[in-house]
């Protein structure tokens, strides 16, 4: 994949899954955003190990996590974390359910598709591996949620 292609996947990946911003609600965008935000930081920092560690790598030039790995948590990572918890918090199992599905979908098609268009391929993680990287953070992300709801009421 040419660095232009690889820039405007990027942006693509980033602005569409912004565009539904407005979708979630005022309300629900305040009540979920400080959790979304700590989870994209951890995910931030657990991303810098894995790259560091070569957990996978991107195809394109240069290798930077702006350029890399970033559009994916400020786009379908951190929308789609306020997402899930508007649809899901307070339904432990449906929250658990829906976040294994996306996990799934992103660990095994996604993965499997960046590598076949040489956007990015996992190297020292198997499939399994990587949704269990993301999977994990579910139970943080849930558990951030739970202590802020608890602080409040």
């Amino acid at each position: 994949m040419t660095v232009k292609i690889q820039r405007l996947v990027n942006l693509t990946i980033v602005a569409l899954a912004w565009l539904t911003i407005p979708l979630i609600g005022k309300r629900h965008i305040k009540r979920f955003f400080p959790v979304a935000f700590l989870i994209f930081l951890v995910e931030l920092l657990t991303t810098l190990i894995g790259k560091k560690q070569k957990w996978w790598v991107f195809y394109n030039r240069p290798h930077s996590v702006l350029f890399g790995e970033l559009p994916y948590l400020i786009g379908p990572f951190f929308v789609g974390s306020l997402w899930i918890l508007k649809w899901t918090y307070g339904k432990f199992k449906t929250f658990l359910a829906l976040n294994a599905l996306v996990n799934a979908l992103f660990a095994y098609p996604v993965a499997t598709f960046a590598k076949r268009v040489k956007h990015y391929q996992l190297v020292r993680l198997s499939k399994f591996q990587f949704f269990l990287y993301y999977f994990s953070k579910a139970f943080l992300m849930y558990w951030f949620q739970y202590l802020l709801e608890k602080k409040k009421g």
